[in-house]
């Protein structure tokens, strides 16, 4: 049971190169079978917090992992939305710039700060990955941008600021903090329980 968590983290590493692949090489025949590798993805990253808190592994080291992987596998489910739809993707292409340009600045807040790459798994992040699925099942499913991306994109701004608060606002380099509201209390001493928030 204790290798459960990293096993369903190395199935999320592993289907970033064929998602990639499949994109890539397959392109429109492998629309579907992308989502299904995205909607189990999501599966084992809702599951390996769970697990691991269950049976009592949860640590820095697989929350900076799984934080990793993460990253790791919703970029190759971008590369293939714009293997699959490159037009659609540029016609967007200031709305991603800026999720790029947030997602380096957390990274480059926390290296600066810390020493070490972000890992707060915060509540908003969480709601962004879902809009994200969102986002995904209509561009690669569907060949369409509408609502879900734009939602996407004002999620994941609003999330990633909430992430470089939570940088700036701790005392000292911690995982796992909801929001930069926990971040703020931590600072003042006040102890907070451990959260089960998807993972």
């Amino acid at each position: 049971m204790k290798n459960i968590p990293y096993i369903l983290i190395a199935m999320r590493f592993l289907f970033a190169p064929i998602i990639f692949f499949l994109a890539y090489v397959k392109g429109e025949e492998s629309r579907f079978l992308i989502l299904a590798l995205m909607f189990i993805g999501l599966l084992t990253d809702i599951f390996d917090g769970i697990i691991a808190r269950k049976v009592g592994v949860s640590s820095e080291k697989l929350r900076r992992l799984d934080s990793q992987v993460d990253l790791i596998f919703w970029l190759s489910l971008g590369f293939a939305a714009y293997f699959l739809n490159p037009i659609l993707i540029r016609d967007e292409w200031h709305g991603i710039l800026l999720i790029f340009i947030m997602e380096a600045l957390c990274y480059i807040i926390s290296w600066l700060k810390f020493g070490k790459e972000t890992c707060t798994h915060a509540w908003l992040s969480k709601l962004w990955g879902l809009s994200l699925l969102l986002a995904f099942t209509f561009l690669i499913g569907f060949q369409q941008v509408g609502w879900t991306f734009y939602l996407t994109i004002i999620l994941g701004f609003i999330s990633h600021l909430d992430v470089i608060l939570i940088i700036l606002i701790l005392p000292k380099w911690q995982y796992d903090v909801p929001s930069f509201y926990h971040a703020w209390k931590i600072r003042n001493g006040v102890q907070r329980k451990k959260t089960t928030f998807f993972n």
